[in-house]
């Protein structure tokens, strides 16, 4: 049964927030969130009033949100409100409507959360919905039918995750009909949103036609749904426990990149693993396959995340994770009076000396060269296909392409590479050789040393 003494234990069971927290609660017009008002409302809390009209139903959606301002307005509570042009924003976004307005109602919700905690830094700003167990229960049967992983299997959480760490959900512990009885003692009036009764949507054909079936079958199956995803949250915790301290053997942090040894990974035969580790950079079930296949793939092969922000590498023995770095080309003039330059990986130093009792730099990161055959501007660039230029102590021309592999250089390494160019004629890869045409000789004066400075050891 729903009463204010159950709800505020949930909330301090739960630790969704506390009495010094600033609460934001949404507010549609609907059964569900009036509950959570009242309750709110009786529990004594201080809150705000959040109300999304993504004006999809005509008159229908005017008179939702005259409704919640006309509860704002009994208790004397600011109502903020948002009109959203849903149809044109899912068009331009290619979006179903129900995933463009779930996308601009927590877009908004964030920014009101942010601009409050702005407002108030000393007072955190949590912001509450409706969703109660049934929500719950439906997700974990759509997720189950889906193919989901286990994760899918411990429903809507009470504490918003990742991005939306700021939401709490007071109301998961109760389920529709405890709602619905709790609005009819305390005499409730809420709005109807009739696209709730179309089967259209996923959602509400599972709650109107697949778990009303299951029940002639199971009478206690939303009992025992929930029993379940308290089980599996509790398994879930473990799971990601022990799996997590094999992540920490067979993981190495290499600046931006992720370094595993591919014969330590594929001897667990486990693609639970592989999904764990892969699925933090946008990577899907569907492509552990991917990844085993891979790992018996040449080196330089390579698959990238579905949001194409992450690549999984074969690099020899090794599976490298790495960011997709943007392709565009990136042009830096240097000219005589530059003594330092900036750009994405790092900053190249120039400094000018005498020959005589110079000692020359036997690291990859200094470039020496004879001033006489250097003349300015230089160009700094990232290499392209096509390059070329004569490596130190050849004289013929090598493609840089052929170069890099010689050096067994993993394929984010390449996307990284630059050079400097002078006349079209490359003069050093960065950080790695000078061109045999500007080399030192006896008969030379002047040098022109180029310091380059990595990014990660700045």
């Amino acid at each position: 049964m729903l009463t204010i003494q159950r709800f505020k234990e949930y909330i301090l069971r739960e630790n969704l927030f506390s009495e010094k927290d600033q609460l934001i609660i949404a507010v549609s017009g609907g059964l569900d969130s009036v509950v959570l008002y009242e309750l709110c409302k009786q529990a004594g809390f201080d809150f705000t009033i959040a109300h999304c009209n993504f004006q999809l139903r005509g008159e229908e959606s005017e008179r939702d949100e005259q409704f919640v301002r006309e509860l704002g307005n009994k208790i004397k509570a600011e109502v903020k409100i948002k009109r959203f042009d849903t149809k044109e924003y899912a068009e331009r976004n290619k979006l179903s409507i129900q995933e463009a307005a779930r996308k601009l109602r927590y877009e908004w919700f964030a920014e009101l959360v942010d601009n409050s905690n702005r407002q108030l830094p000393t007072v955190n700003c949590k912001l509450l919905t409706a969703h109660h167990a049934d929500d719950s229960i439906e997700t974990v049967l759509m997720n189950f039918l889906r193919g989901t992983g286990l994760h899918g299997l411990t429903g809507i959480p009470s504490i918003g995750e990742k991005s939306l760490s700021f939401v709490r959900r007071p109301l998961l512990s109760f389920t529709r009909e405890e709602i619905q009885q709790f609005a009819k003692e305390n005499n409730l009036s809420f709005v109807e949103d009739s696209s709730n009764q179309s089967t259209k949507y996923t959602r509400n054909y599972f709650r109107h036609e697949v778990i009303p079936a299951i029940i002639k079958v199971f009478p206690q199956i939303k009992e025992n749904l929930k029993d379940n995803i308290d089980r599996f949250t509790a398994i879930e915790k473990l799971y990601t426990f022990s799996v997590g301290e094999i992540v920490k053997k067979i993981c190495k942090q290499k600046g931006k990149e992720i370094h595993i040894p591919i014969r330590q990974l594929m001897g667990y035969e486990n693609k639970a693993l592989i999904y764990f580790i892969i699925s933090k950079y946008g990577f899907t079930e569907k492509q552990i396959d991917e990844v085993i296949k891979l790992a018996a793939s040449e080196s330089g092969k390579f698959i990238e995340s579905h949001g194409h922000s992450h690549r999984i590498i074969r690099h020899r023995h090794w599976f490298i994770i790495a960011p997709v770095e943007p392709l565009t080309s990136e042009y830096i003039v240097i000219e005589k009076k530059d003594t330092q330059i900036g750009f994405s990986e790092g900053s190249v130093e120039l400094f000018v000396m005498p020959a005589a009792n110079y000692k020359l730099a036997t690291v990859n990161s200094i470039a020496t060269l004879d001033c006489k055959e250097i003349s300015f501007p230089l160009l700094l660039r990232k290499w392209k296909t096509g390059d070329y230029f004569y490596p130190l102590g050849m004289q013929k021309k090598k493609k840089l392409a052929r170069f890099f592999t010689d050096l067994k250089l993993s394929k984010t390494d390449k996307e990284k590479a630059w050079v400097i160019e002078m006349n079209k004629k490359i003069i050093w890869v960065v950080g790695h050789r000078i061109d045999d045409r500007f080399k030192i000789k006896d008969s030379t004066q002047d040098i022109l040393q180029i310091t380059f400075t990595s990014a990660q050891t700045v």
